[in-house]
C-alpha cells in the first residue's frame, strides 16, 4: 500500500471506525519510525492514555499550540494540562515518550569521544533544550580523551551574574579533574544568535580556565530556530 493510501486511510473519521483506524495506525507503526506523520504519533500515543476519546483533533491542536512534535514532547507538564486541556494520564504519556526519546539520544553519546560524535551530541541537546521556556545552562565535562564524564546542569534562569558562573564552573571542573569543557545554554526566544553577554561570559571563562590547563572547546546556544557555536563563529 502506498504512503498516500495509508495517509488517506488515516484521515478517515475515527468516530465511524475507531478500532479499524487504530489497527491501521498500529500496523503502520511497525513499519518503522517514519511510517506515521507527527500528528499521528501524538494521536496514537494519546489513544493509549485516553482510549475512549477521538484523539486526532487533540493531537493536531497540540502540535499547532506547541509548535510541532518537539514542542509537544518538550512542553512543561503544567502547560500541557493548562493549554492542552490534557488529563494527568495523557500528560504522563507524553512525558514518558519524551524521556524515552532523550534516553535513546543520550545513549548515542555516552561512552564515545564527544567531539567525534558531535552531531549526536547536538541532537541530544536540541531535543532536551530547544523547547524549554526558561534559560538553562549546562556544562559538559570531558576527560583527556574527550569522553563525557559529567553533564552538569549549572543553572536555570537568566545569565545575569557572569563572574559567579565562571567561578562556579571552574570550581566544579577542578573538583572533577576535567580536562576540557563545553558550555551549553538555550535561548527560549527561538533565536540562537549569541548576545554580547554570552560572548563576554565565554571569554571570561576561557581566560579563567587557561592558566589552570582546562580547555574550553565551545559554547553552544540551542534554540527552536537552530543552534549557534561560538567556536565556529570565531567568537572565542
Amino acid at each position: 500500500m502506498s504512503h498516500a493510501q495509508h495517509h488517506a486511510m488515516s484521515d478517515a473519521d475515527p468516530g465511524t471506525d475507531a478500532s479499524g483506524h487504530r489497527a491501521r495506525l498500529r500496523e503502520r507503526l511497525t513499519e518503522g519510525p517514519e511510517a506515521l506523520l507527527d500528528h499521528e504519533l501524538i494521536e496514537y500515543l494519546l489513544m493509549l492514555a485516553i482510549p475512549r476519546r477521538e484523539t486526532k483533533t487533540i493531537a493536531r491542536r497540540l502540535i499547532a499550540e506547541f509548535g510541532g512534535i518537539g514542542g509537544v514532547l518538550g512542553a512543561d507538564a503544567r502547560a500541557l494540562a493548562r493549554q492542552g486541556g490534557l488529563s494527568d494520564t495523557a500528560v504522563a504519556a507524553i512525558k514518558i515518550a519524551e524521556a524515552a526519546a532523550l534516553r535513546l539520544l543520550r545513549s548515542r553519546v555516552t561512552g564515545r569521544p564527544v567531539l567525534a560524535s558531535w552531531q549526536a551530541v547536538l541532537d541530544y541537546l536540541r531535543a532536551d533544550m530547544a523547547h524549554r521556556t526558561i534559560e538553562r545552562v549546562r556544562v559538559l565535562h570531558l576527560n583527556s580523551k574527550n569522553m563525557l564524564i559529567r553533564d552538569e546542569l549549572a543553572s536555570e534562569g537568566s545569565i545575569d551574574q557572569a563572574a559567579v558562573y565562571v567561578r562556579e564552573i571552574i570550581r566544579s571542573a577542578l573538583d572533577m579533574g576535567s580536562a576540557s569543557l563545553i558550555l551549553v545554554h538555550n535561548h527560549p526566544s527561538g533565536d540562537p544568535q549569541p548576545s554580547r553577554q554570552d560572548i563576554a561570559l565565554t571569554r571570561d571563562l576561557v581566560n579563567a580556565a587557561k592558566p589552570l590547563g582546562i580547555a574550553i572547546h565551545d559554547h553552544v546556544i540551542i534554540a527552536g530556530g537552530g543552534h549557534a557555536s561560538l567556536r565556529a563563529m570565531g567568537l572565542m
